[in-house]
């Protein structure tokens, strides 16, 4: 079982690409290598795969460092089912977790992230809480969003340790993250995870 995650820039044309691609492609170096692991294709629209366990949290910190940037979100659709094809790039790799996912992006009209998979029932559950999360995260600034994703990332500092990371005060970071929605949308993770 593997997870497919779709994906692509809203408002990219506001944008200039060069600011936004390398935080994108640092994302997705994560998660192995281009083409085989990740591609980025049609200048705004990307595909990358990771372990199933890890996808809302890969999907949640690639949004987090896109949403550094005012004027750009993404839309992220997860599809976990099986990988039958592998090919040299992951965009020509088949199997139905490209389908889900595909299916699912394909679906994503008001909101910028959700999940399909073989198992309905799992689905809409996790989808409704994505959703509730994502009245949050929609909202994101660029400072919350940077907050969030260098808490997620390193899970063991506290927030004085933070705070020296990001070269800001601790109680910044303590009501950045309370504006992030920090403690809830990492409950939701740990949910997700706790289902793998």
């Amino acid at each position: 079982m593997t997870s497919i995650i779709t994906g692509d820039i809203i408002n990219s044309r506001a944008s200039d690409p060069k600011i936004w691609i390398d935080i994108l492609k640092s994302e997705l170096k994560k998660y192995g290598e281009e083409p085989q692991h990740w591609e980025i294709y049609r200048g705004d629209s990307f595909q990358f795969e990771v372990n199933p366990k890890n996808a809302l949290k890969a999907a949640i910190l690639l949004k987090a460092g896109i949403k550094q940037f005012k004027t750009i979100d993404v839309r992220l659709a997860i599809g976990i089912g099986e990988k039958t094809y592998t090919a040299k790039s992951i965009t020509e790799s088949n199997g139905n977790a490209f389908i889900y996912s595909g299916e699912c992006f394909e679906n994503l009209k008001k909101t910028t992230l959700a999940i399909k998979s073989k198992d309905s029932i799992f689905d809409k559950q996790i989808n409704i809480m994505i959703e509730l999360a994502l009245l949050t995260m929609d909202n994101w600034t660029p400072v919350a969003s940077s907050f969030f994703k260098a808490a997620i990332e390193n899970p063991n500092s506290n927030q004085s340790e933070l705070a020296k990371m990001l070269n800001r005060e601790q109680s910044d970071i303590s009501k950045g993250l309370k504006r992030a929605g920090y403690d809830e949308i990492y409950k939701l993770i740990q949910f997700y995870e706790a289902q793998f």
